[in-house]
């Protein structure tokens, strides 16, 4: 008995001075179908990052910097890809393999799924989940760009689907993301994807045992819920805004939001950070950090059940050696902390520090010029809870908030600020009629955040504290 202890002991010490995370639990659509959970039932705040080429460029040295850091900034999942874009097929990894023998998927070569699965597991170690894309979209077709070569069929999908879903199946923190930045242009490449589905789900033994969304390419009305929708293996959409600076993103969350059957809905490729703005960096420039947030705090106050950050650098593991796509400005590893990666932590913070999964997205709480514009720069948008609200001023606009639509007598408010992360407290006002606020400042760079709480809930300051549910 003795010795149990002293083990158990010495076991709880490792873990606290090493900064071991316990293992992952496997994660489901929770019951409103809006929002995903642990299997235990406790929220799941999907924060991505897009490390497209992590398998592919990095070793083993710099998977594991690149997942530590990514942790500690409060990242909870990594998209990368199994079959990758920059010459996936043929180019090698670090280690000297290339995925496939001869190009068919029905013959994967071992060795390099041994480093797939070393950064697999480097990353539950570290408390993440892997997006896994089984392949980039141009090994089922090219479009106008990408390397291929088109390699599938219904066939040949399903039997690689099926291999990768029994490598991984005990895998606890895999979500698996069907597409790879490609829109099916007929029914042919439909049936595809549903074979890559179906193996994956055979493979790890049944539909409760995979947790599956579809990575499209941007589109004005529409994500993966065009094709895909009412497909039993997709269990939550995922759209994609592409690389320009003023998209109404919340429109794409809302067609998403509306939809029968009721299923989760974001974004899984924003406009990156130091990114060119619309793929033309000589007449737009580069994205900055405001121009990250800002769409983060767009599509969750309209009902995303997360968000997905991209750096340029990074999504490429860009360096010196390597062959890089539209100019990175910087090598990846300089990029772990630029402002916008940073500042993904005030978000998940933010939403965490209040009930998740009672969220609504709820516009009829605000009013003015920024509610109903179609700027996304100077947008206003709401979302709520029971007893609680939040108003994003993507401009710093003064907004009218309609009181009310949160319970308690009286509210408390606070300004959130999305750069730094502090909250400033305004006070207390009755919670009946109308109120005006006006942002601390405004203009460009100029986002805040009005929260407002039930005073008889006692919340902590936002942005502080977990709430749980």
């Amino acid at each position: 008995m003795r010795k149990n202890t002293l083990f158990n002991l010495f076991i709880l010490s490792l873990t606290l001075l090493t900064g071991m995370h316990s293992p992952a639990q496997p994660l489901r659509v929770s019951d409103n179908k809006r929002y995903l959970v642990k299997a235990d039932g406790k929220p799941f705040f999907y924060l991505g990052d897009t490390a497209w080429e992590l398998f592919h460029r990095l070793n083993r040295e710099e998977a594991e910097r690149y997942l530590k850091r990514r942790a500690e900034q409060g990242f909870t999942v990594i998209q990368a890809v199994v079959l990758a874009e920059l010459d996936g097929l043929h180019a090698l990894n670090p280690y000297g393999n290339t995925p496939l023998q001869n190009d068919d998927p029905t013959k994967p070569n071992e060795e390099y799924f041994k480093h797939v699965d070393w950064v697999v597991n480097k990353a539950s170690e570290a408390g993440l989940y892997i997006g896994m894309l089984p392949t980039w979209g141009d090994k089922i077709f090219k479009n106008t760009w990408g390397q291929g070569p088109e390699i599938f069929t219904p066939e040949n999908a399903r039997t690689y689907g099926r291999y990768l879903g029994n490598r991984y199946k005990n895998a606890r923190n895999i979500i698996w993301v069907m597409g790879g930045d490609r829109n099916p242009r007929n029914d042919a490449d439909v049936q595809i994807w549903r074979a890559m589905a179906e193996g994956v789900t055979e493979g790890v033994g049944g539909r409760d045992k995979a947790l599956m969304t579809y990575h499209p390419q941007p589109q004005e009305q529409g994500s993966s819920s065009t094709w895909f929708h009412k497909d039993e293996w997709l269990d939550f959409n995922m759209f994609q805004n592409g690389h320009c600076r003023d998209v109404a993103v919340w429109e794409r969350i809302t067609r998403d939001y509306n939809l029968t059957p009721t299923k989760p809905t974001m974004d899984g490729e924003p406009l990156y950070e130091d990114h060119p703005i619309c793929f033309n960096a000589a007449e737009n420039g580069f994205s900055l950090p405001y121009d990250v947030r800002r769409f983060a705090y767009l599509e969750l106050f309209a009902g995303a059940h997360g968000h997905t950050y991209g750096c340029h650098s990074i999504w490429q593991m860009w360096g010196p050696k390597r062959k890089g796509v539209n100019s990175p400005l910087r090598h990846w590893y300089e990029s772990l902390d630029l402002p916008g990666a940073n500042q993904m932590t005030h978000v998940r913070n933010l939403m965490e520090s209040r009930p998740m999964l009672v969220r609504v997205p709820d516009q009829a709480l605000v009013g003015g010029e920024g509610a109903s514009t179609k700027s996304a720069l100077g947008r206003v948008q709401a979302t709520r809870g029971e007893d609680y609200a939040f108003v994003y001023s993507a401009g710093g606009l003064p907004f009218i908030v309609n009181m009310g639509k949160i319970s308690g007598k009286q509210v408390k408010a606070h300004w959130f600020d999305p750069r730094t992360g502090s909250a400033k407290a305004i006070g207390s006002m009755d919670n009946t009629g109308t109120q005006t606020f006006t942002p601390p400042s405004s203009g460009f760079d100029h986002d805040w955040v009005l929260v407002l709480d039930d005073a008889g809930k006692n919340y902590g300051l936002p942005g502080v504290g977990k709430a749980g549910r």
